[in-house]
């Protein structure tokens, strides 16, 4: 019986492994700022992209950078899992928030924390599907179903709602069709640097309110090459209008500034974690963290990688299995 209590107190008193992972930045201008990122799709490998991103905020620039994940059963990542999202308690002490999203169901537990930072007027940087994050249906009892994108509470959810858009479509063909970002903005700090974006995933169809900033649109070329030519199909749009795919071309990249209770936006349908192999994709999104949190943009920021980075490919259930938070730590 003395060694059965022995055991169960060692046990008891056993390090619990963290189901999200923090990179302390020692120097540079973001001291002192902590971005919390959400990395929650089973597509676009945010679970790879996220945090890469987050460790050249922290060793780059000095932020502080938590990591969230979703989370199986057996304590890996598990981005096909929509309910569990360990750690958003994180949010309480967050300045900005990074988010990569798409379809998720947490409980009201979890999402109270979103829900708070939200309400706190704290701004976002959403990437590619944030703009159909979450996923409840009318008749769901949580008290956050209108964040849910088929919302009639908020019509479009909290994409169309807060970010400017919702999900309506692939503009370009997925998979076939990349997108080159043309800067529309050039005067905005949030474009210092930023000149040659190309990505791998294709423009979505977006129409952003009248209330926010355009700073690219997305040319539609017509293979997955960066000297691919401009495409020059026509196609519907969801109001039923036909219209050659680059005239006008989409928004891929706007802000907006702080409203009815919510912080300012930067959203991007760019961000998948192939994309960020693109070296001025990475300036803008660093440019955008600088910008939420206040601090001036630099004129071009050290966007240089941190550690080796190897993208999966896009695609549903292409995420590594196995894979621990605590196996992202870096340096290892």
């Amino acid at each position: 019986m003395l060694l059965a209590a022995l055991a169960a107190l060692a046990l008891t008193t056993l390090p619990t492994q963290r189901s999200w992972v923090v990179y302390e930045g020692n120097s540079g201008p973001g001291q002192g700022k902590h971005v919390v990122f959400l990395a929650g799709d089973e597509e676009y490998r945010s679970e790879e992209g996220l945090p890469q991103l987050a460790r050249i905020l922290a060793f780059r620039h000095g932020f502080k950078c938590t990591v969230l994940f979703s989370i199986g059963p057996n304590g890996t990542i598990d981005p096909n899992r929509h309910d569990h999202q360990p750690g958003m308690e994180a949010l309480d002490s967050a300045d900005l928030c990074v988010m990569l999203l798409r379809f998720r169901q947490w409980p009201d537990a979890q999402l109270r924390h979103f829900a708070d930072y939200l309400a706190s007027g704290k701004p976002i940087v959403a990437l590619r599907t944030s703009t159909h994050a979450f996923d409840y249906p009318a008749d769901s009892p949580s008290p956050y179903r209108r964040f849910g994108w088929r919302s009639g509470e908020w019509p479009g959810g909290f994409g169309r709602h807060v970010l400017g858009e919702t999900w309506i479509s692939h503009w370009g063909v997925h998979g076939k069709q990349a997108t080159r970002g043309v800067p529309v903005a050039k005067d905005a700090p949030l474009l210092n640097g930023v000149h040659d974006l190309f990505c791998t995933t294709d423009v979505y169809e977006a129409s952003p309110p009248t209330d926010a900033e355009v700073l690219v649109r997305g040319q539609v070329v017509e293979g997955m090459g960066p000297d691919d030519p401009p495409a020059t199909g026509r196609k519907k749009t969801a109001q039923g209008t036909e219209q050659p795919l680059n005239e006008p071309m989409m928004p891929v990249a706007w802000t907006r500034a702080p409203r009815n209770g919510f912080g300012k936006v930067f959203t991007t349908t760019m961000g998948a974690a192939t994309d960020l192999l693109n070296e001025d994709l990475r300036r803008l999104l660093v440019n955008a963290a600088y910008w939420g949190v206040g601090l001036d943009v630099p004129s071009r920021a050290d966007v240089d990688l941190v550690g080796p980075y190897q993208p999966s490919p896009f695609g549903f259930d292409g995420f590594r299995k196995g894979v621990k938070p605590a196996d992202l730590a870096w340096p290892h």
